[in-house]
């Protein structure tokens, strides 16, 4: 390390200097001076005749004048024409900052590149020449690609002054004013494709216009407009790809959900790389005008460098910001790999999960469920192996914590306010004054909690849509005539009938007692203390019905394919697979069904209460719902359309014990407040009940201790049988052929004794 001098000053600026180059340069293999400007000049897409574009603000303010007048062609090309020059200005300067950062890279130190002569060797004298060279090195840099900037964009935009719109016209442009514009003008002209298309751009963008909203509806039902036509011709790649896997993973649809979350994450840093170039135009000088700026050199590159730090910082938060809400979603970048680890996970893409959840752990390191899950994610992948967070997040991550500590410093040394714009900041990166005293971040919920802020954006689409739905609605199951039986002989002598339909003021509904015994209660208890993933079956949210209690849990082939790899007792994850089999033939023998009724989803699991949270709670466990239709409980109406589980025909919950408080399954009629029957879990008891209107339910709070069962859904239908459970029937034959010499599997069906 060089010797820097007394001045105090010319440490800092020499530490920001050295600091820019070290950012400059973080994600680069090498970085060099010099390059070909051969294609400096080469035209940007929408500049083929390299023609400047027409300034922004005088198209605009032409359009405007055409739209008092009722001159609708000319508004629409003129409005056009602005819309057009704005991209057209963006893609400029983007062009001509990767140019000329590409012509003039910082050197990354001048040790590297000895100057013929001048001899390496560290004594006082060289390192003076070497300090200066490398100053002045660095300004030539700064130099060459001011000159390449100025040049490049004169050349595709003309005069800069054209281009400079006031912040009134900006504010307009991020409203999407224009397209308001647009939409009436398209409309008087019978262009009701565009007209359709301009009114969903601008209602995105103002989902409180009331004027708009009619407008779209107008489209919409009057003129038949189709819904493939209402799209968003300013939706931003990254956020759209994001909700779309999004959604697929909230389907379980995991396959899609990672190719758009892949897709999603790749165009957010294209989208961060493009926002930062844009961060280098100018600045304003809060407190003073320019030309009374009278700084020196240092303090004149710091005043301006902390601004465009600022800047860059910002971008995160402007990213991860639709542009229907005031405020970014929490953890936008982080969620990414919460998303990806889990849908890996799904996939049994167990090295990409391990590497996911790392990224996660880079952003909370302290994140107890993310630390489990490495550990799962090991143990189903049989062995250890040095798998390491991604590249691109660790680069991110660097960068982004070297920028925040140069803000700090700032703040520290010259009173410049920085709001630091992410909870994943970590307290050895602030200042002192920033830590003392300091409240808990309402962005740090846990990785689960910031996920409902994406749920919602695609339920606002989801309702976007439905409301467009004109079609015929599906008639609900229970709707159709039914040959309904009870009280079919049970299949063990242990089980007995503690509630038929009659006592439970229903129809389809029993409880039975003497499924599982204590010790086999216990034994799943345990097993999902050892093996449970915190989110399981609920698309990774912690606490997915509320925030008062956290779930965590298991499927049975998970279960037994840790079993196979040694990291869970054989016969714990067996007792599961046997103990969900036999609740399916309960059910089937009681309520003399077809034998032929299928596994669509077996999940062991448990809700924890959260200590400290339970307080005058009014709400619900789980909310009153119906299984396989959507419950209106307003109208009492129920549609048996997706997004339900439309598929589902019975339903049973086998409990596994009743140490805790709360908790207890209730049935209502479809207002979901008046209960109709309440019934208290104990190990071994089963409620079964068929999955349709006519068997609304929900839980009560558990407000304290943790509340286990195997929850179980069944189908008729062929087609939607549980893959996981065809996983599993293969795995257990796997399992019983290998162990059958030995005795140590029985089969399947037969329960397994005590071995204690």
């Amino acid at each position: 390390m060089m010797h820097q001098g007394p001045c105090e000053q010319v440490v800092w600026v020499n530490h920001v200097a050295r600091s820019l180059v070290i950012l400059l340069c973080l994600l680069r293999a090498s970085c060099v001076l010099g390059g070909s400007e051969q294609s400096l000049w080469s035209t940007t897409e929408g500049d083929e005749m390299g023609v400047p574009p027409m300034p922004a603000d005088v198209l605009y303010s032409d359009a405007v004048d055409a739209y008092e007048r009722g001159d609708w062609t000319a508004m629409v090309e003129l409005m056009g024409s602005a819309l057009r020059s704005v991209r057209s200005v963006r893609r400029a300067q983007l062009a001509c900052h990767r140019t000329c950062r590409e012509a003039s890279e910082f050197p990354f130190s001048s040790t590297s590149s000895p100057i013929a002569g001048l001899s390496t060797s560290h004594n006082s004298s060289n390192e003076t020449y070497w300090s200066a060279l490398e100053e002045l090195r660095f300004f030539e840099v700064l130099l060459r690609r001011a000159e390449c900037l100025s040049r490049c964009e004169k050349h595709h935009l003309g005069e800069p002054s054209l281009h400079i719109m006031s912040e009134e016209l900006k504010s307009e442009f991020i409203k999407r004013t224009p397209y308001h514009y647009l939409q009436l003008a398209y409309f008087q002209t019978n262009q009701l494709d565009k007209a359709a298309a301009c009114a969903q751009t601008f209602i995105v963008a103002n989902p409180d216009h009331k004027e708009m909203r009619r407008n779209v509806e107008y489209y919409r039902r009057m003129l038949g407009v189709p819904e493939e036509l209402f799209v968003d011709l300013e939706s931003r790649p990254h956020m759209e790809s994001l909700l779309k896997g999004a959604k697929h993973y909230k389907e379980e649809h995991y396959k899609y959900a990672l190719d758009n979350l892949e897709t999603a994450l790749q165009e957010y840093f294209e989208a961060d790389a493009e926002c930062r170039d844009l961060c280098d135009g100018p600045r304003a000088f809060e407190g003073y005008s320019y030309l009374d700026y009278s700084s020196d050199l240092h303090q004149s590159i710091a005043d301006h460098y902390i601004q465009v730090l600022a800047c860059r910082q910002e971008c995160g938060k402007s990213l991860a910001t639709h542009i229907s809400r005031k405020n970014p979603i929490d953890d936008y970048l982080p969620t990414h790999y919460n998303f990806l680890q889990f849908s890996y996970y799904k996939m049994n893409e167990y090295e990409r999960a391990i590497e996911c959840t790392k990224s996660f752990l880079l952003f909370h390191p302290d994140d107890h469920s993310m630390q489990q899950n490495v550990k799962l994610y090991h143990r189903l992948l049989g062995e250890e192996k040095d798998l390491q967070p991604r590249r691109e997040a660790v680069a991110h991550l660097k960068r982004s914590l070297l920028e925040k500590q140069l803000l700090y410093f700032a703040q520290e040394a010259f009173g410049v306010p920085f709001v630091d714009p992410d909870g994943w900041t970590p307290d050895d990166i602030k200042p002192a004054s920033q830590i003392h005293g300091q409240p808990v971040e309402s962005s740090k919920k846990g990785p689960t909690v910031q996920l409902e802020e994406i749920w919602s954006l695609i339920a606002v689409e989801e309702e976007q849509e439905e409301a467009a739905s004109e079609g015929p609605r599906k008639q609900s199951l229970s709707a159709a005539p039914q040959h309904l039986k009870e009280g079919g002989q049970l299949p063990s002598d242990a089980m007995t009938v503690i509630f038929d339909s009659a006592k439970l003021n229903g129809t389809q509904r029993v409880v039975l007692d003497g499924v599982l015994n204590e010790n086999e209660c216990r034994e799943l208890q345990a097993l999902i203390s050892m093996v449970g993933v915190g989110g399981d079956g609920y698309i990774g949210k912690l606490s997915p019905h509320t925030p008062h209690e956290r779930f965590a849990g298991i499927t049975v082939y998970k279960a037994l394919k840790l079993a196979q790899q040694g990291a869970l007792p054989t016969h714990h994850a067996h007792l599961y697979y046997e103990g969900s089999e036999r609740a399916r033939q309960a059910l089937v023998a009681y309520f003399q069904l077809d034998p032929q009724l299928y596994f669509s989803y077996t999940h062991l699991v448990c809700r924890e209460a959260i200590k400290g949270m339970q307080d005058m709670r009014a709400d619900l466990s789980h909310p009153v719902h119906v299984d396989n239709c959507l419950l209106n409980h307003e109208t009492g109406a129920c549609l048996r359309e997706h997004p339900a589980y439309t598929h589902r025909d019975y339903s049973g919950i086998l409990y596994l014990g009743d140490e805790f408080e709360g908790g207890n399954f209730i049935f209502t009629e479809t207002d979901a407040t008046t209960v109709t029957a309440e019934v208290r879990p104990k190990c071994g008891r089963l409620v079964a009940f068929s999955s349709g209107e006519e068997n609304p339910h929900g839980v009560r709070a558990v407000t304290h201790g943790r509340r286990c069962a195997v929850a179980l859904w069944f189908t008729f239908d062929v087609t939607s049988k549980e893959k996981e459970r065809i996983q599993a029937d293969a795995l257990i034959r796997q399992l019983f052929s290998e162990a059958d010499e030995l005795g140590q599997l029985r089969d399947p069906l037969v329960p397994i004794r005590d071995e204690l």
